[in-house]
């Protein structure tokens, strides 16, 4: 399948701009070394503060999403579609009937390219400020986290190839559920919402 996806809200920058509590973070999760030294390469600070997150950019400045990310949103709105499914969800029934759907994501669905580029159609690349509430044992805190945004109207296209034929209705209704949980960071509030569509060779 070819996919383009056209945001319907703002999607946020996920990587850390401090490209030592990158690497740090990283290496701590990569499962090889190779991993590291990519993802840190494409990082571009746009300043030293360690709470903004940004984007990985492209040689010409252009920010993109890993492959691994839209397989990371498959496994997030494949647990709950199924959940959904279970209850009666007529959009969640294909979700439902994959059993060990985080191992049929990791070894039977694969993304390509390894790096997919936003199209801005002439936008900018904004921030998203917002407060960060945590429970601490002194009480209440209260932080600010900022993030780089690609905006709303932005596209990106990308090729899914399914080894089991079967997996494409459980990936379609994935996808579907773009336009109420979708990409990136602070889901929850209704960033990085997508629409999609399948373009025909």
């Amino acid at each position: 399948m070819k996919v383009k996806i056209t945001l319907l809200e703002e999607v946020l920058g996920s990587s850390p701009s401090n490209e030592e509590l990158l690497a740090t973070y990283i290496a701590s999760k990569a499962p090889t070394s190779d991993l590291t030294t990519e993802e840190v390469d494409n990082i571009k600070a746009q300043n030293a503060e360690d709470r903004i997150t940004v984007f990985p950019k492209t040689a010409d400045g252009t920010p993109f999403l890993y492959d691994y990310q839209v397989k990371g949103m498959f496994k997030d709105s494949c647990k709950m579609l199924a959940k959904a499914g279970k209850a009666g969800y007529a959009g969640g029934k294909a979700c439902a009937a994959i059993k060990a759907y985080k191992q049929a994501i990791d070894g039977l669905i694969f993304v390509t390219p390894r790096e997919i580029p936003y199209d801005l159609h002439g936008m900018k690349v904004d921030f998203c400020e917002r407060p960060l509430r945590a429970q601490t044992p002194m009480g209440e805190r209260v932080s600010i986290a900022k993030s780089e945004s690609v905006p709303a109207g932005a596209t990106a296209e990308f090729e899914i190839e399914c080894l089991d034929p079967k997996l494409e209705d459980m990936v379609r209704e994935c996808l579907d559920y773009g336009t109420k949980r979708g990409l990136g960071q602070w889901r929850n509030s209704g960033k990085g919402r997508f629409e999609w569509e399948e373009i025909k060779e």
